[in-house]
């Protein structure tokens, strides 16, 4: 007898991964362009526009523990539509910041909401998703944030050579709109939960059994934080800044070729045999990296480090979840990117100490030996979580 195959592509899946994409689009629009803006037009320095993104990842890293509580307490399509409601609000009023400080207020208050959409986005999805399907379903879901990183900054460079910054403001908060459109058309199951607790406790903020993969995934944020935050510095000082305006299109073709292979991969032989290939590929990109003289090369590490970490996140995201009781989905998903997010902003720091020491090079090599310690802890946090399955089928044997 053939089990028949639970869809993935559902009406209310295609409507959460669209919301997804424009609330993301918005993201990396603003990410590129702010710092010009400060720039430009409000007279600011580099280090101010540094800030900017800074505190952006600050605020997001201090709600999103908090964000599981609130999606368990208020529903999770409740408080995605409250927070891109509110997302969206603010976008339209990066019109009126005609000072640095404003726009520095206004970047803390846009990622509390960012914290809170993209965990209850992420939750949601989680829960459409049939369980047997998981790491596909998240895979194609993951695929709404890899188009907006190439569409996001594309979108917005090129209508700066044609609008002004306050136009720019208007038009994303006219698709975040689009976003709360498509959200209000989302079935979003609702999910059975154990009685309310009024004490917040720490297992409010945290999914203690997504805490391992989490840390896994925070120091793989860690090393990839060295690509996004300084490939166009270092492609500048080698004169390849022109190819480097390629790099993230292939890096997000590469991972978009290679998405349907791997979650089904992921869902039919299990976790390891797509995580080790793909930690291998992320290292082997890093060193072509730290050797490239050339566009080819650059372009060649695009593709390898694309293959490999845009494999890994989802992957990682669905360990997390899977760990976790199905109620407990937004906790798992507010954990994962909690310690991922200071992975990112620990790395873009804390690298930049180490490149101002070493350069460039030996720092993209550098970080190809560390994704091997990354292997090396997700190893070890593999067995026993194999060890916990095989206790626990043994328990439920006997």
């Amino acid at each position: 007898m053939t089990q028949t195959k639970l869809p993935i592509w559902t009406k209310s899946f295609l409507f959460i991964s669209l919301s997804n994409f424009f609330l993301f689009l918005t993201f990396y629009a603003l990410l590129t362009t702010l710092p010009i803006f400060v720039t430009d037009d409000l007279q600011g320095t580099e280090a101010q526009a540094g800030l900017i993104v800074t505190l952006f990842l600050l605020s997001a890293i201090l709600v999103r523990p908090f964000s599981g509580k609130l999606l368990e307490d208020f529903g999770k399509k409740k408080m995605l539509l409250i927070s891109l409601l509110l997302f969206m609000l603010t976008t339209f009023v990066y019109v009126a910041a005609t000072s640095f400080y404003l726009l520095l207020a206004l970047r803390f208050f846009h990622g509390i909401w960012f914290a809170i959409a993209t965990t209850a986005a992420g939750a949601i999805a989680a829960d459409i998703i049939p369980d047997s399907r998981r790491g596909e379903g998240l895979g194609y879901f993951a695929m709404s944030m890899n188009l907006a990183v190439v569409a996001g900054p594309f979108l917005a460079l090129s209508l700066l050579n044609w609008i002004s910054f306050s136009t720019l403001f208007i038009v994303l908060g006219a698709l975040l709109a689009g976003a709360l459109l498509f959200t209000s058309f989302v079935a979003a199951p609702v999910v059975k939960e154990p009685s309310k607790r009024k004490k917040i406790t720490l297992h409010d903020l945290f999914e203690m059994n997504a805490l391992p993969i989490a840390l896994v995934g925070s120091l793989l944020a860690f090393t990839y934080s060295s690509v996004i935050s300084y490939i166009s510095i270092y492609t500048k000082s080698i004169g390849l800044l022109e190819a480097a305006s390629f790099f993230f299109a292939v890096f997000a073709v590469a991972m978009l070729i290679s998405r349907p292979f791997v979650g089904r991969i992921f869902d039919s032989r299990g976790p390891s045999i797509v995580i080790y290939p793909s930690l291998g590929l992320f290292a082997l990109g890093l060193f072509t990296l730290s050797m490239t003289t050339s566009s080819f090369m650059l372009l060649l590490s695009a593709t390898l480090i694309g293959l490999g970490y845009g494999s890994l996140v989802p992957c990682f995201q669905t360990l997390a979840i899977q760990s976790a009781a199905h109620h407990r989905s937004g906790h798992a998903t507010a954990t994962f990117f909690t310690l991922f997010d200071i992975g990112i902003a620990t790395g873009s720091y804390v690298l930049g100490i180490v490149v101002s020491l070493v350069g460039y090079q030996p720092l993209y090599f550098i970080m190809g030996l560390f994704v091997f310690v990354v292997m090396y802890l997700y190893n070890t946090m593999n067995r026993k979580r194999l060890a916990h399955l095989n206790s626990r089928s043994t328990v439920h044997s006997s």
